[in-house]
């Protein structure tokens, strides 16, 4: 991955580039700043709702998998749905 300045990414995304807050979130994981992250989500990245949800799906965290899912992030709620029924994945 290209290194970006997180300044530019930012102004870029505020502008409505959805490829900078995909960017961000990238460089949120690999902080593991769940906050910005969680941020993101509530901006509409769905990318940072993927990486959050394979975070919580990792921690088997059923509460934030369904935060995420109330934030618009659908796969979630399926995550969350395979953990409930007892799914391995």
């Amino acid at each position: 991955m290209t290194d970006f300045d997180r300044e530019t990414l930012r102004a870029l995304a505020d502008d409505g580039n959805e490829r900078a807050l995909d960017r961000l979130a990238d460089l949120a994981e690999a902080r593991g700043d769940v906050q910005e992250l969680s941020d993101l989500l509530d901006e509409g990245c769905l990318h940072a709702g993927e990486l959050l949800t394979r975070r919580a799906a990792a921690a088997r965290d059923l509460l934030e998998l369904q935060r995420i899912a109330d934030a618009g992030y659908d796969e979630a709620a399926e995550v969350l749905e395979q953990l409930l029924a007892g799914g391995s994945d």
